[in-house]
C-alpha cells in the first residue's frame, strides 16, 4: 500500500512507453487520446519515460506533485544542471523561464504577491457586461457565417476570439493588434512541447523576437501614456519596486504582461470549442443543460475534466523523495499527465463517461503555488458563451470531429465546423 493505494511496480524497460507517445502524437491519439491515458495508468502511476525521468498517471500522485514543495518547476537553476545545456538555452525557452510558470520561491512568491488576486469577485463583475457584450458580437456574426453558408468553423469567429477580445480589452491593448498576437502565440508555443524539433524551435525563436518587439513597445507606450488601466497600475508598482533600475522594472513588466496575455489564449479558446464539442455533439445533452442552466458549471468542469487544454506539465524534486513508492533523487523530472489523471477511475467513477452530472474532481488548472491565475477569468468565458449559445442556437450541430494542432502538451484545437 502507498499514499496513492494498492499499485504494481513501474516498469523496468522505458522502451516500452515509446509506441504509446507515438500513439499520443498520432491523428488518432489527438482526437482521442483516453485508450493511451488508460495504457499508461496500466504500467504504474509512476511509469519511467524512455529519456530520463517518469510519467505520472494516477490523480493522487499527480496531485502530490502539483501541490508538494518538494517539488520545483524546472528554473534557469535546473536548466543549467542538465548534460543538455543546449536545448535550454534557445530564445523562446529562455524567454518562458522566466515568466511565473517557471519560477520557484522566492522569486515566485515575490511576483504572485504583487499581484494579488487578479480575477477576483469584483474585477469579474466588472468584466462580466463586456465579456458577455462580446459574445453577443461573436454569436452574431456566427449566426451570419451559418445563414450565407449553412456551415461555419466555431474556432475562428468564436472560440480564438473570445480569450484575446477579453484579455486584449482588460489590458487596454488596441484591437488591431489581437490578430498579431494570436499569430506569434500559435507559434512562439512550440519551445514548450516536450520535444520540440530543430525546425518547431526555429519556428518559436522568430515569434520570439515578435512577441518581445510588441510587449516591450506596450509597455514604453504605457508608461509614456499611464491611465487607470491595469498595466498602468502594474507599472506604477515595479517602478516602486525597482526605483533606481529602469531596466529591472521592465524586464518585469515585459514577462508579466507577455505571459498572462499568451497564458490565457489557447487555454480557454480550447476550453471554450472542446464545450462546443462534447456538449453539441449530443443533441440531448444541449437541449438537458439549456433547460437546466443551473448546471452550467457543472458541464463546464466536465470539459475540463475530460479533456484538458494543457495535456502534461513537469516538475523536479528539490531533495531525494519517494513518490507512490518509487524512490527519487534530487533533480529527478516528472511529467504529470493531466488527462490520465483526470480519468482515474479511482477518482472519478467510469471516468471515460461524459457526465454533466458527475460531480468528480480534476486538476486541470494545476495545484498549490502555480495554481492557474486566470481560472476564474476562463470559466467566466464559458458561462457566458455557453449560456447565449444554448439559447440563440438550439439546434447547432458539429457537422464533424475537430481538428488538432500537431502537438502534445499544450492542446489546440484548429477548427470545428458546425452547421444548425
Amino acid at each position: 500500500m502507498t499514499a496513492v493505494g494498492v499499485m504494481s511496480g513501474p516498469i523496468t524497460d522505458r522502451r516500452a512507453v515509446v509506441p504509446l507517445l507515438r500513439r499520443l502524437r498520432s491523428d488518432a491519439g489527438r482526437a482521442d487520446p483516453l485508450p493511451v491515458w488508460a495504457e499508461l495508468r496500466e504500467l504504474g502511476d509512476v511509469v519511467p519515460a524512455p529519456w530520463g525521468g517518469y510519467f505520472v498517471t494516477g490523480f493522487e500522485a499527480c496531485s502530490q506533485v502539483l501541490r508538494g514543495r518538494n517539488w520545483l518547476v524546472p528554473d534557469f537553476g535546473w536548466q543549467e544542471r542538465q548534460g543538455d545545456t543546449a536545448r535550454w538555452r534557445e530564445p523562446a525557452t529562455r524567454e518562458m523561464t522566466r515568466t511565473l510558470s517557471r519560477l520557484n520561491p522566492p522569486e515566485h512568491t515575490f511576483q504572485r504577491r504583487a499581484l494579488g488576486n487578479l480575477f477576483d469577485r469584483d474585477t469579474l463583475e466588472t468584466l462580466r457586461p463586456r465579456i458577455a457584450a462580446h459574445v453577443t458580437r461573436l454569436l452574431d456574426r456566427l449566426r451570419s457565417h451559418l445563414r450565407a453558408d449553412g456551415t461555419a468553423d466555431f474556432v475562428p469567429l468564436v472560440g480564438d476570439q473570445l480569450p484575446i477580445h477579453t484579455v486584449g480589452r482588460w489590458l487596454g491593448v488596441p484591437a488591431e493588434h489581437y490578430p498579431r498576437i494570436l499569430d506569434f502565440t500559435h507559434r512562439q508555443v512550440h519551445a514548450q512541447e516536450l520535444l520540440p524539433t530543430k525546425s518547431e524551435l526555429a519556428i518559436s525563436a522568430r515569434a520570439t523576437v515578435e512577441m518581445r518587439d510588441f510587449f516591450t513597445r506596450l509597455v514604453a507606450h504605457r508608461r509614456a501614456h499611464p491611465g487607470n488601466d491595469v498595466l498602468s497600475g502594474w507599472i506604477r508598482h515595479w517602478d516602486a519596486q525597482y526605483p533606481d533600475d529602469r531596466a529591472a522594472a521592465d524586464q518585469t513588466l515585459y514577462d508579466l504582461t507577455m505571459f498572462i496575455t499568451i497564458a490565457s489564449l489557447e487555454t480557454t479558446a480550447t476550453l471554450l470549442t472542446n464545450a462546443v464539442w462534447f456538449l453539441t455533439r449530443d443533441p440531448d445533452r444541449a437541449d438537458w443543460l439549456r433547460r437546466h442552466p443551473e448546471h452550467t458549471d457543472d458541464a463546464i468542469d466536465e470539459v475540463l475534466r475530460y479533456d484538458p487544454p494543457i495535456h502534461l506539465n513537469s516538475r523536479y524534486a528539490a531533495e531525494d523523495t519517494v513518490l507512490a513508492g518509487v524512490p527519487m533523487a534530487k533533480d529527478t523530472t516528472v511529467h504529470v499527465l493531466y488527462g490520465a489523471a483526470n480519468h482515474d477511475p479511482r477518482r472519478n467513477e467510469n471516468p471515460h463517461v461524459f457526465d454533466i452530472r458527475r460531480k468528480g474532481g480534476h486538476l486541470t488548472f494545476g495545484g498549490g503555488a502555480h495554481y492557474c491565475l486566470g481560472s476564474a477569468l476562463a470559466r467566466l468565458e464559458a458561462r457566458l458563451l455557453l449560456t447565449q449559445l444554448l439559447e440563440r442556437f438550439p439546434t447547432l450541430r458539429p457537422i464533424a470531429a475537430p481538428t488538432y494542432a500537431p502537438r502534445m502538451v499544450f492542446r489546440r484545437v484548429t477548427s470545428l465546423k458546425v452547421t444548425t
